[in-house]
């Protein structure tokens, strides 16, 4: 009897499981995810769901090692092994956009028991910008607007997104030497960013995206006619110039974008707040125990991100609720 969990069960396994469970008892269908961080955000879509018939449960690869991994949950034998009984839910990473052009790619797309996120990873809904500015009221409890999150996001994503297509470009050449995604992520990153003007930091970071498309296009004229291609391809798979950043590494979108535009604002809405507690209290006594009221109600902005689930309405996820859907239809 083999000790990983993955050798033991098998969607007809689990299937069999239900066969003897009473005629009108709910259908179990596990949830393969990768990390432990993921089993929130699956969690959460899938229970729209359940119902008297059908219940998901959640987990990951294995219980009896910590590997994880889009890799764990695919190639180790337990994509042998989906059915209507055992799915998987991964990040799409580059792989949605490769259609195809790699083992991985290709069986994540055509396998109709995988769930996908189409966005680079759950990191990416957790930082859409619709939802940005209801993250700093719940961390500093001040509702004042002090920068147009969906305007500064789609303004970055147009400037990165040139030279996003021509990582994609590489990525579909298997030249991973030349253009790696960490080089793309360090020309697409923000400085520091000014609350008064945040418009300067998307300044700087076009500057260091036009060159290096210039240096790009220099080395690689054979590629032109691709890149043009491409240009018109993505927007057919969701992907379009004001959402780039959807698409992104999610870990480099929250750190070195997102929170590095959170962190100050943040900052100015608490002191706004405080300066305020100061203005209208009474006497000292007053003062005191309001601030130290309002300090203890502050939640750090990092957390708050990491739990923000006001991306429900997106266009990408509205994509993977069409394949939830089309799952039930098909089991």
């Amino acid at each position: 009897m083999g000790k990983r969990l993955t050798e033991n069960l098998s969607s007809l396994y689990i299937g069999a499981a239900n066969n003897l469970k009473p005629k009108h008892a709910k259908r179990k269908i596990v949830a393969y995810v990768e990390s432990y961080d993921d089993i929130s955000f699956w969690r959460a879509l899938l229970s729209e769901y359940e119902n008297d018939k059908v219940y998901f449960e959640v987990m990951l690869p294995s219980q009896s090692s910590l590997a994880k991994g889009k890799k764990t949950v695919l190639m180790n034998q337990l994509g042998k092994q989906l059915g209507e009984n055992m799915i998987a839910c991964v990040d799409s990473d580059y792989d949605y956009l490769l259609q195809g052009r790699t083992n991985t790619s290709r069986y994540m797309i055509e396998c109709p028991y995988i769930l996908q996120t189409y966005a680079y990873a759950i990191e990416n809904f957790h930082c859409y910008a619709e939802g940005l500015h209801d993250v700093c009221v719940t961390a500093t409890l001040n509702d004042h607007k002090l920068i147009d999150f969906p305007a500064f996001m789609k303004a970055y994503s147009e400037i990165a997104w040139p030279l996003f297509i021509w990582s994609v470009w590489f990525y579909r050449r298997h030249i991973l030497a030349e253009f790696s995604l960490l080089d793309f992520c360090s020309y697409v990153k923000l400085d520091q960013v000014s609350t008064r003007y945040p418009e300067r930091s998307l300044e700087h970071m076009a500057k260091k995206v036009e060159k290096k498309l210039h240096d790009l296009e220099r080395r690689h004229p054979e590629a032109r006619q691709e890149i043009e291609d491409l240009k018109r391809e993505l927007p057919t798979l969701g992907v379009t110039s004001d959402s780039t950043y959807m698409f992104i590494q999610g870990h480099h979108i929250m750190d070195n974008v997102v929170l590095r535009l959170l962190i100050p604002v943040c900052t100015v809405l608490r002191r706004e707040r405080e300066q305020q507690i100061h203005d209208l209290a009474l006497h000292s006594l007053q003062l005191h125990n309001e601030l130290t009221n309002y300090q203890r109600s502050q939640i750090g902005v990092e957390v708050v991100i990491h739990k923000n689930v006001n991306y429900k309405n997106s266009p990408l996820y509205a994509k993977i609720r069409a394949d939830v859907e089309k799952l039930l239809k098909r089991i």
